[in-house]
Formats: structure tokens, C-alpha cells, sequence
């Protein structure tokens, strides 16, 4: 249960205790990246990619547990051939995009639970990959962190133009000449890199609640592209700070509270807009009453 505890004690974890500390950097850096290539998911409609791309690393992760390698490594090889899958299931087979995605979806998920049923510490490693495990964070972690949140944000600013264009019209995209395919293919990289640096804070089952749910957050918000990317970024800090402090002082998982989190905040904005929405356009009555 959370305790009754003063507002700025609540607060005493970020200052007290090194492994929230890493939490904390390590989840700020992850809700930077995860807020900014989250609003292009979101504008692209791309959520289904982006939601089987994160649990498309399980195979990988679990893979490099078994050999004891850098899971990075894994994930990044693992995130190559569900793309490369993605890609090659679209062109050749007769249905749509969206069953593609699925069955490698349940594909990629259910090898990475078959390799891992494999390791004598199954459950700790499935549980860690899916869920996140922030007593496992390290130095080099927060370093991948930082540099993938810089990557996302210098290719933001570099791409703004081809992003945005490709985002409402891929064929003016082609038109300009701002090679869609490539923005693309760059999109998913970034996609990629940002669940790779992100799933020990949140979790590779979670991540994809960070990428998303700030960014629709934000569009119910602002209108204008650049707002949307700032106010995406804020919300998915105010996610990790609140998140990780519900689940310091209630004793739960933090990956699944700061997911939570996220998605309650997108829940409170649409109920809020919706009866703003309401209210703006209920008539007004006359003074006399009729």
C-alpha cells in the first residue's frame, strides 16, 4: 500500500538510494527517446509495428542469456530479422500488412519464451526482458541510453522536413523527392535503438506503452508537429518520475507502473477533452429561459 508520507519525502528515493538514481537517468533518457520517435509512430499510424518490434527482441535477449552474451547484440540482430521478416512477408504474401506483423509478432515472442525455457534461470530472465529490471542497470546501460536518446533527437532535427511530409502524404514525399522509403527504413532503426537502450528501465512487453501513449497523449493536446514532439517528451518523463515513485513507495514493479502511468495520463486527457469538447458545444440558454 502507498504510505502517507509528506510530497517531498516521496521524492527521497532519487536522493537516497543509487540504484533509483540509475532508475531514474536510465528512464528519463528512455522517455526522451521513446517521447520523440513515438510521435512519428503515432502520426504514421505505425503502432502495430512499433508494438511488434518491441517484442520482437525477445528472441534475441533470450539467446544472448543463453550464451552469455551482450544483450544488446541480441537485440539488435533479433530487431534486424523481424524487420527483414516484416519486409519480405508483405511483398510475397497474399494478405495484408497487419497479419504479417501479427504472426511475426506471436513468432518472434514465442521462440524467444522457447530459448529461454531453456536457461536454469528462466523465469528471473523472462521476467527482467519483459518486465525490466532496474537493479540490472549499469554504467554502460545509461550510456546507451544517452546516446541513443542524441541519435533520435540529432536525426529528429535533421529529418524534421522528410518525417513530417512522410508522416501526412507519402506521395508528395516522392514528389519532393524526400525518398520515403529511406525515412522509413531510418524510422525503424530509431525505433530499433530506442527499445534496445530502453527495455532493462521499462521492459521489451512495456516499452511500447512509453512510445505511444505519451505521443497520443500529446496529440489530443497540441496541433502543431514541433508542440507535439516537446509536449510528447514531457509527458513521458512526468510517466517515468510518477511511475517509478508509485513503484518505490507501493512496492511494484516499476516498468509496469511507469506504463501504466503513461496510459493513464493519455486516458484523463481524452475523458478531459471530450467534456471540454462537450461543454464548448452545448447551447447557451437565453436569460428569460426560453
Amino acid at each position: 500500500m502507498l504510505a502517507a508520507v509528506p510530497i517531498l519525502e516521496w521524492f527521497d528515493p532519487f536522493v537516497t538510494s543509487p540504484v533509483m538514481q540509475r532508475a531514474l537517468f536510465a528512464s528519463l533518457l528512455a522517455g526522451a527517446a521513446c517521447g520523440l520517435i513515438g510521435t512519428w509512430i503515432v502520426l504514421r499510424g505505425l503502432t502495430f509495428i512499433g508494438d511488434a518490434l518491441a517484442h520482437g527482441v525477445v528472441p534475441g535477449l533470450a539467446v544472448s542469456a543463453v550464451l552469455g552474451i551482450s544483450p544488446v547484440i541480441g537485440a539488435v540482430v533479433s530487431a534486424a530479422v523481424m524487420v527483414a521478416g516484416i519486409t519480405a512477408v508483405q511483398r510475397r504474401a497474399r494478405f495484408g500488412a497487419d497479419t504479417a506483423i501479427g504472426l511475426l509478432f506471436v513468432g518472434m515472442l514465442s521462440v524467444g519464451v522457447l530459448v529461454l525455457s531453456r536457461s536454469s534461470t528462466f523465469a528471473g530472465d523472462l521476467t527482467s526482458f519483459l518486465f525490466g529490471g532496474i537493479t540490472s542497470i549499469r554504467s554502460g546501460d545509461l550510456i546507451l541510453g544517452a546516446v541513443v536518446a542524441a541519435l533520435v533527437l540529432v536525426t529528429t532535427v535533421i529529418g524534421y522536413r522528410a518525417f513530417l511530409v512522410l508522416s501526412f502524404n507519402e506521395s508528395a514525399a516522392k514528389v519532393m523527392g524526400l525518398r520515403p522509403g529511406l525515412t522509413h527504413a531510418v524510422m525503424l532503426v530509431l525505433v530499433t535503438a530506442t527499445i534496445v537502450a530502453s527495455f532493462k528501465a521499462v521492459g521489451s512487453l512495456l516499452v511500447f506503452a512509453l512510445i505511444t501513449a505519451p505521443a497520443a497523449t500529446a496529440v489530443q493536446v497540441v496541433r502543431r508537429v514541433p508542440l507535439v514532439l516537446v509536449a510528447s517528451v514531457v509527458f513521458a518523463e512526468i510517466a517515468v518520475v510518477i511511475g517509478l515513485l508509485i513503484a518505490w513507495h507501493a512496492d511494484l514493479a516499476p516498468g509496469a507502473a511507469i506504463a501504466t502511468t503513461a496510459v493513464v495520463m493519455f486516458l484523463v486527457v481524452l475523458v478531459g477533452s471530450e467534456l471540454a469538447s462537450l461543454v464548448s458545444r452545448r447551447p447557451l440558454e437565453s436569460p428569460s429561459g426560453s
